[in-house]
């Protein structure tokens, strides 16, 4: 027997009702503030994330040499592709340019609850403008998408990498080193770094919760923005600690996290950046952010969500030879979009009847001859265990409001 990789997985079909609600959800709420869909390919050329994420992610990577001796690479994220696209294809489009892509991703990366070596990813671009009401929209967008979607336990944290910058300077410490470290939540080495003093005043800075006691210049415009997601309605927490280990980010990051799923509870990050240049464009202000699919289902699931219930078919069942009989009846009732299922097996009433249960389908129709000769059928309703004859053209009448 040959098995599915590791941190793979197959999904059921009631996995895949879920997943493809989700989807569409999401969908619907970019589409609704006016972002449009684009697509990229599952494979790119490796240079293109170790340009954006450094060469350490070729640990990271499903990646190889093809027949012409070209390294590529399973895509591990979907930022790098959508920005190479833009750069490549449409850095003359009318700003500002709103993009959104849905697509799986591959890491070489341990297994474990809610993180798969296989994973699906949403996220978008804004290209063009870098204005306080810019980004205060975008970050509106990532919290509506997930609260839309019925969420009901998240929580929004927004930090700024200037201001941290400019604080780490201040204390003689700024280095991809620290922000890596800072980035990682890892104490414990950033305190053998910066000493006992150096590490309080940075225990101390980032338990700053209201801006306006930050004295930086560019708190103005965090304050700004801020005060913009508040006309949005949307509640957050300010968190300096959030960090990047990369010097293309910029500006204002955040993060949203889930608590019901522990200590990956994180299902949405994003921010500013100015990756453009770094893939030969030309600069301009960009910023975005990447959903965790699969754990933002995980979250709805932990939380008890109840997804959308997909209507039954109607189960088409007949007697002896009446199998012509059930395929017209089964005919009709798609030709108006109504679901239907009919037997295929051969089975007798009681096994149709045992099958349709077990489905859980609620109406089945009895394709039978005494009741077929006087143009009649016998629908039974499962729920109530009742069943009458109806004439046939009443089929569509009585079920055009079942699908």
């Amino acid at each position: 027997m040959v098995s599915k990789p590791r941190g793979t997985r197959d999904f059921t079909p009631e996995e895949m009702e879920k997943r493809r609600w989700l989807e569409k959800e999401i969908r619907n709420i970019f589409e609704l503030y006016g972002y449009r869909e684009i697509s990229t390919p599952t494979i790119e050329h490796l240079e293109l994330f170790t340009l954006k994420s450094g060469e350490g992610i070729i640990e990271e990577t499903y990646s190889f040499e093809d027949k012409s001796g070209r390294k590529i690479s399973l895509r591990p994220e979907l930022t790098a592709p959508a920005m190479r696209f833009y750069v490549e294809s449409m850095q003359m489009e009318t700003k500002p340019l709103k993009i959104y892509y849905f697509g799986n991703c591959f890491r070489y990366d341990r297994p474990q609850k809610g993180r798969y070596r296989e994973f699906w990813q949403f996220g978008c671009e804004l290209i063009g403008s870098d204005k306080p009401e810019a980004i205060a929209e975008l970050i509106s967008l990532s919290y509506d998408i997930l609260k839309e979607v019925g969420l009901r336990n998240i929580i929004l944290r927004i930090g700024n990498l200037d201001i941290l910058r400019r604080f780490l300077d201040s204390i003689g410490a700024r280095d991809a080193r620290i922000m890596r470290l800072i980035d990682k939540k890892d104490y414990d080495e950033l305190k053998k770094e910066l000493g006992e003093e150096e590490f309080k005043k940075f225990m101390d800075f980032i338990k700053i919760k209201k801006i306006d006691e930050i004295e930086y210049e560019e708190a103005e415009r965090m304050g700004e923005i801020l005060s913009l997601i508040d006309e949005f309605s949307i509640p957050y927490n300010v968190d300096l600690s959030i960090a990047r280990g990369l010097d293309y980010y910029i500006g204002t990051v955040f993060e949203i996290d889930a608590p019901k799923l522990g200590a990956e509870k994180q299902i949405c990050g994003g921010g500013e950046y100015n990756l453009v240049p770094l893939l030969g464009g030309k600069k301009i202000p960009t910023s975005g952010f990447a959903i965790g699919f699969d754990r933002t289902l995980l979250a709805l699931e932990a939380e008890g969500f109840e997804f959308n219930k997909k209507e039954k078919p109607v189960y088409v069942a007949y007697m002896g030879e009446m199998i012509r009989e059930a395929i017209k009846i089964t005919k009709l009732l798609r030709k108006n979009k109504i679901k239907s299922e009919m037997d295929l097996m051969g089975r007798s009433i009681s096994k149709s009847l045992e099958y349709a249960n077990k489905k859980g389908m609620k109406k089945v129709i009895i394709v039978a001859p005494e009741e077929w000769e006087k143009k009649k059928i016998i629908l039974k309703d499962m729920e109530k265990g009742e069943q009458r004859e109806i004439d046939i053209d009443e089929i569509l009448t009585l079920l055009v409001n079942h699908s």
